[in-house]
């Protein structure tokens, strides 16, 4: 059997609250994070919800420890990062061999949006700091340099399953043996660059979205970031708070059925839940709840839904769309579901997918509607992207 990897800590910064302690509260409460635009300076200001972290960028910059003028990619990314560190509670983390593998798929372009109108206007105006850091990497390197990480850096963009696969990718490098701790997930922030983008393929939805129901009209674009921290068993073996989550079981499927469309009969979100499902060792029967990717999109959730009425046939695990709370926030999507599915299995909750209304024709089964609460043993989370870029994870408690 194959080397376990532990979770030992999370950290998390959303439309719902900016750290773990605050996401759980809201998720236990059902309090969604959708609202009218404030901070991002866009023509769809009072026409389009979107779930934005509730903080400025000199908020944000001061909690993080970071200049202002850092891209709200980065700065939102140090503080979920950060937060995961200090909730693993490593001792003397420099001994380890550690690597920081971050998801995004905006990188620093909230401010080069900012650049361009000035220089195209002049082109001795703009200040060069706001496209310095525009390609993804940069907010990677900001955010590993903040945290004194330099054995492995990386940064993964995948659409939305980078976070997804910046996590496995992370717990395949410590079942290697190439490192020991890896601080892993992604981050992401609204642009204007990604709303007006979304919107021209007219899948934004303006009210606030209803995922997996029959009447849903798109999804809500959000922000945010979430990151796990991945141990070997000899470092879990150094901690004082002993690991009470692993991650059993992985799988990235592509079927390359459309740029930006799941394929109608859910082939690749079929073969990511198969396949790590074959990882972990697990049946579909073992799985006590599935974080849906669950977009509110009718091409989406009919796909997934395909794909899980053929996989699980009769036997339905709960499951919802936290995606209800905190928007689609792209790559960074699989990070922030990723603690969520951490919790679910660490306190014992179900989420309930909010809105959900009427039971889709397509489907045999409908989500969860009320926080449940019982004993989670295994949760599958699922993260599907542009392209046919299919990923699922499997968290299990550890007995």
């Amino acid at each position: 059997m194959s080397a376990p990897v532990y979770i030992a800590g999370t950290g998390v910064i959303t439309a719902i609250g900016n750290d773990t302690a605050a996401n759980l509260d809201a998720l236990r409460s059902g309090s969604a994070g959708m609202g009218p635009i404030r901070w991002l300076e866009t023509r769809h200001q009072g026409q389009l919800p979107v779930a934005e972290v509730k903080s400025s960028n000199e908020m944000l910059a001061e909690k993080a420890g970071l200049p202002a003028h850092f891209s709200r990619t980065s700065l939102l990314s140090t503080i979920a990062a950060k937060e995961a560190l200090q909730n693993a509670g490593i001792p003397d983390l420099g001994k380890w061999r550690t690597g920081f593998l971050s998801a995004n798929t905006v990188g620093g372009m909230d401010k080069t949006e900012n650049f361009y109108p000035a220089f195209l206007q002049n082109p001795a105006a703009g200040r060069l700091r706001e496209v310095v850091h525009h390609e993804c990497g940069a907010a990677t390197e900001i955010t590993a340099d903040e945290l004194g990480i330099q054995h492995y850096v990386t940064t993964i963009s995948t659409a939305c399953s980078s976070s997804a696969n910046s996590i496995f990718f992370a717990a395949r490098m410590i079942r290697q043996g190439l490192l020991d701790v890896a601080v892993a997930g992604g981050v992401d922030a609204l642009t204007r660059f990604t709303l007006n983008g979304f919107n021209t393929l007219m899948i934004l939805d303006s009210q606030f979205c209803q995922p997996f129901d029959e009447n849903r009209r798109g999804l809500n674009l959000g922000e945010g970031a979430g990151y796990v921290v991945l141990v070997s068993e000899k470092v879990a073996a150094t901690l004082a708070n002993k690991p009470e989550v692993q991650l059993s079981g992985w799988c990235n499927a592509n079927d390359a059925y459309h740029q930006t469309a799941s394929s109608p009969d859910g082939t690749g979100s079929y073969l990511a839940m198969q396949g790590a499902l074959k990882k972990s060792g697990l049946k579909p029967g073992d799985i006590d709840y599935i974080n849906l990717h669950g977009t509110g999109t009718q091409n989406n959730d009919v796909a997934e839904g395909t794909a899980i009425s053929k996989l699980f046939a009769e036997a339905y695990p709960p499951m919802s769309s936290t995606k209800s709370f905190t928007g689609h926030t792209l790559g960074a999507s699989g990070g922030i579901e990723a603690v969520f599915s951490v919790l679910s299995i660490q306190q014992g909750l179900i989420y309930p997918n909010l809105r959900w209304e009427t039971q889709m024709k397509e489907l045999p089964f409908a989500p969860v509607t009320t926080l449940q609460e019982k004993k989670v043993e295994h949760v599958l989370s699922n993260s599907f992207g542009f392209g046919g870029n299919c990923s699922s994870l499997i968290f299990s408690r550890i007995n």
